[in-house]
């Protein structure tokens, strides 16, 4: 848009036509660069999961504190992400990715839209809601330092028991989004 002034000082508008540009075909270079940003987001995937099985098989059996619990909900949180990132990739290369802003939020309501028939992702991108509000939530910790350490957090009005048995479930659960990510 391009402002003109005119003699009695009010601003007029002329629109130039937009041009529109043909993507460039793709280079050498270019599918060097996305086949390495595609390693670096799996390796960067495969070290939050291995620092997030350390917590679960290590740190907890020790411990047996509700702060390792959240602690490990947030490098799963992390690793959905950069899985999401992965998905989002995979979108766009199929064409099958709408333009939205870079809210989180948006991300996983089209990412929810593009892999509804996918149960892997499906169940991940469920499991990311919780992890991702999981310190805003109200928290309840029973039985911390023994066998039977709970979390109780309640998440859209349900109460749910976050335990070793619960985290081991999600954990099996985020290995086969890792596994469909791959």
């Amino acid at each position: 848009m391009i402002f003109n002034r005119t003699n009695n000082s009010k601003f007029q508008t002329e629109h130039t036509p937009r041009k529109i540009f043909k993507e460039p075909p793709l280079s050498l270079h270019y599918l060097k660069w996305t086949f390495r940003r595609h390693i670096f987001l799996m390796e960067a995937i495969i070290k939050e999961k291995i620092s997030a099985d350390h917590l679960l098989y290590v740190s907890l059996k020790y411990t047996k504190t509700c702060d390792v619990i959240i602690n490990l909900l947030s490098r799963w949180k992390n690793m959905i992400e950069q899985g999401t990132d992965r998905l989002v990739a995979k979108a766009k290369k199929d064409k099958k990715w709408k333009q939205v802003p870079e809210a989180p939020l948006a991300k996983l309501i089209q990412l929810k839209q593009i892999y509804a028939k996918v149960p892997e992702v499906m169940d991940a991108l469920e499991l990311y809601e919780l992890f991702r509000d999981i310190n805003k939530l109200e928290k309840v910790r029973e039985n911390e330092f023994r066998k039977g350490v709970n979390l109780k957090v309640t998440f859209k009005g349900k109460v749910i028991n976050i335990n070793l048995n619960q985290l081991k479930d999600y954990a099996a659960t985020l290995e086969r989004f890792i596994s469909y990510i791959k």
